[in-house]
């Protein structure tokens, strides 16, 4: 599992929202260097999740709204919509053509994931944000 663009553009926000303010999209997306509409995206995604409460109109924007502490980077990739699958074919959605396939055999890759996912949760954003 590798860590997105998506879910990186996430912690900048998050980040940018440490300090407990109201801000605009625009300017997260300017002070963190991140495309405008992508940062729109994220924070609709953010906002679902639980973790930003959006304030609409003119003088709107959107401020952290979720203890960090209780937040690991594995809830935070699952907001962002990451699979969390080491292989693309571990997919339940996946169309494998192989005829053969070794995949559903190798008793690793699931200890492997396991494993994966224990150590993400194991983290919370408040400590990947915050710590030096």
């Amino acid at each position: 599992m590798v860590i997105t663009r998506e879910t990186d553009y996430a912690l900048r926000i998050l980040r940018a929202l440490l300090d407990g303010k109201l801000h605009t999209a625009g300017q997260i997306a300017q002070d963190e260097l991140l495309p405008q509409a992508f940062a729109y995206k994220i924070l609709k995604k953010l906002e679902k999740a639980g973790l930003v409460e959006v304030v609409r109109g003119t003088a709107g924007g959107c401020r952290l709204s979720a203890d960090l502490i209780g937040t690991s980077l594995y809830d935070l990739m699952k907001a962002m919509g990451e699979r969390g699958n080491l292989s693309s074919c571990m997919d339940p959605a996946y169309q494998c053509y192989t005829a053969v396939c070794a995949m559903p055999n190798l008793k690793p890759v699931p200890d492997c994931r396991e494993a994966l996912d224990e150590e993400l949760r194991a983290h919370s954003l408040q400590e990947i944000l915050t710590d030096p």
